[in-house]
């Protein structure tokens, strides 16, 4: 047996499972767009999320690791619950960006604060040697959780006739969640407070940047991340246009059918990502080398994301839909192994601090991502624009490449 799943394994299951039952996300591009706004307007109110988590990230991280991870991430599902409010009952602009600033909020009280538990629990069980499976094993759960969410979402839009209802019903696994949160062990939080600790924390996070391993790990991991999440959400608009497009279901409106092919869609590609996420680490096996794996999955995501866009140019929706596909799968194998080179070079009291800076860099980065995509939407068509991203995405690698050399950190 690869690593012991207990209790505790499966509490760290549920969370992912749970937090993955966001209904709204296979929808929120179209639901903007029922909206009326523009792919730029979108753009913005994405851009609005990433600056907002961008200025909240390393705080909050810092805050994690002195105050308590557990309070961290309860204040997390109060602020995602928060947005899920505004979102469903004030349909503004304005309105839809405080929203967005909730649910930044949520992400950055969550990103790499939940991870850092789970690297806790592994050190204090000494298993850190089992890093990509048992994160992999948990994020199958997450998966499993995208999967479910799918299709519940398309159902919710089929029988409801609305998009904004997911926002609702999404309240109901937060909560659940929050409860599962706030019941984990105490000794998950770390070391505990005081000023010694808060001395020891702020040093070992300074020191990651004199660490030119740490950088470019970070660097690496952090801009595929990026480009990842600020491209996925495009395949909605193509899933539309797909369905649409079928001789079949002709009786049923437009946005019924449409759920139908989102649900579906979607619901296999979370099983296949789950599938990939429990897999990781044979996946990581087949290379040399963890660097190598990141190196050569870079790429290929580049390179999946430009023929996405190619096929979209030329009316190809289903090979479109394959290449996401294909990115999905590539990003959940890359991700299990992505955080254990990471925390390779971070020392453990700083984790939460460590990989909120990955987590700062991915959403900095989208944040400028997202208005250029969204801009280059309305000017050259989703596929245009995905060609472009995934072009500049290619020639950053060669900036981002990560060296075999990897220097281990004292605990």
């Amino acid at each position: 047996m690869a690593y012991r799943k207990d209790k505790q394994f499966y509490r760290f299951a549920l969370y992912g499972f749970l937090k993955n039952l966001r209904f709204f996300e296979p929808f929120l591009i179209l639901f903007f767009r029922e909206r009326g706004f523009s792919f730029l307007e979108i753009g913005a109110l994405f851009s609005i999320r990433e600056i907002a988590t961008n200025i909240l990230e390393i705080p909050t991280g810092v805050i994690a690791d002195i105050y308590g991870r557990r309070k961290s991430m309860v204040f997390s599902m109060l602020s995602y619950i928060s947005s899920f409010l505004m979102f469903y009952f004030f349909p503004r602009f304005f309105i839809y960006a405080i929203a967005m600033v909730l649910f930044a909020m949520g992400e950055a009280f969550r990103t790499g604060t939940h991870k850092a538990m789970i690297l806790e629990y592994l050190r204090i069980n000494n298993m850190l040697d089992k890093k990509v499976e048992y994160y992999g094993g948990t994020r199958s759960w997450s998966q499993l959780g995208s999967a479910f969410n799918s299709l519940i979402a398309a159902a919710l839009v089929f029988y409801s006739g609305s998009y904004k209802v997911v926002f609702a019903a999404a309240i109901v696994p937060y909560i659940i969640n929050l409860i599962n949160l706030a019941t984990y062990p105490k000794y998950l939080e770390g070391e505990g407070a005081g000023k010694k600790r808060k001395r020891e924390t702020l040093r070992d996070f300074v020191s990651m940047f004199r660490n030119l391993t740490t950088v470019k790990a970070i660097l690496n991991t952090s801009i595929f991340n990026a480009f990842f999440k600020s491209t996925k959400e495009y395949l909605q608009p193509i899933l539309e246009s797909f369905a649409l497009s079928l001789p079949i279901l002709l009786t049923l409106s437009g946005q019924r059918r449409t759920a139908i092919v989102v649900g579906l869609v979607y619901f296999v590609i979370y099983l296949l990502t789950s599938y990939a996420s429990k897999n990781s680490a044979r996946f990581s096996r087949k290379f040399s080398d963890l660097t190598v794996a990141l190196n050569v999955t870079y790429l290929a995501g580049a390179l999946f994301i430009i023929f996405a866009g190619l096929s979209r140019l030329y009316n190809l929706e289903i090979l479109s839909i394959i290449f996401f596909l294909s990115l999905y799968i590539l990003h959940n194998l890359r991700r299990p192994i992505g955080v254990s080179y990471v925390s390779e070079t971070i020392s453990h009291k700083a984790m939460a601090s460590g990989l909120s800076v990955e987590s700062q860099l991915k959403t900095l980065i989208s944040a400028g991502l997202a208005p250029v995509i969204g801009f280059f939407a309305d000017r050259f068509g989703v596929g245009g624009s995905l060609s472009l991203v995934g072009l500049m995405m290619l020639l950053l690698l060669f900036a981002v490449r990560v060296s075999k050399k990897v220097v281990h950190v004292a605990e």
